[in-house]
């Protein structure tokens, strides 16, 4: 199994972002995770395309958009254009998840689905076979900082069991006494955010999260 890290900037000096991404980039990760708020589906607003297009200048470390936004469809074009190399949409706001997945794909990027805590794996299950990753939310979205939520592990276990070969990302309270948890239940992709922007630097909280990793 490949393990992945994909720190988030939400919890970053947003006045400082560019050196944030940077020092992750130097550090080694696999991916930078964005998440992109609307003030309705989750409450708080973020960031939109505009600071994912100026930050992708930066170097060549993938970007991925987790659009927490109601009508995530409406938001692909600009994400994809803005330089990310996967997309995420919630499975609860919309009714047609097979038909955004194809579209992601059909435009050259990977196709991710998002589940809230509370959200049944039968959101995505119809049309897992378009996906390349699922996110598994370990804390409700919206802020960063939260504690995780251990009754996700049984859902990160059942989709590891009916999807041995995708990709499941987790997202909320990863620090490296939770990462081992998740690993075992199945997870492969780690977001972390408030937990580097805690650390003495990003570069020694990433290299943590690594030994997590084993």
């Amino acid at each position: 199994m490949r393990y992945e890290l994909a720190p988030s900037v939400l919890s970053c000096n947003q006045s400082r972002l560019g050196e944030a991404v940077l020092q992750m980039m130097n550090a080694g990760v696999e991916w930078i995770h964005f998440d992109v708020m609307d003030g309705q589906f989750v409450p708080p607003i973020t960031f939109g395309d505009q600071t994912v297009r100026d930050l992708r200048q930066l170097g060549e470390t993938p970007f991925e958009a987790h659009l927490m936004t109601l009508t995530p469809e409406a938001h692909f074009d600009a994400f994809i254009d803005a330089g990310c190399s996967r997309i995420i949409f919630h499975a609860e706001a919309t009714s047609h998840g097979h038909r955004l997945a194809q579209a992601l794909r059909n435009r050259g990027v990977q196709a991710g689905a998002s589940l809230n805590p509370g959200s049944p794996l039968c959101l995505v299950e119809p049309y897992l076979d378009q996906l390349d990753l699922v996110l598994v939310m370990t804390v409700n979205p919206g802020w960063g900082g939260q504690q995780f939520i251990p009754s996700t592990l049984d859902k990160v276990r059942r989709l590891r069991e009916m999807a041995p070969e995708i990709d499941i990302e987790v997202d909320g309270g990863i620090v490296p006494e939770t990462l081992p948890m998740v690993m075992q239940a199945g997870a492969n992709v780690f977001v972390a955010g408030s937990y580097l922007v805690r650390a003495p630097s990003i570069a020694e909280g990433v290299a943590s999260l690594r030994r997590a990793c084993g």
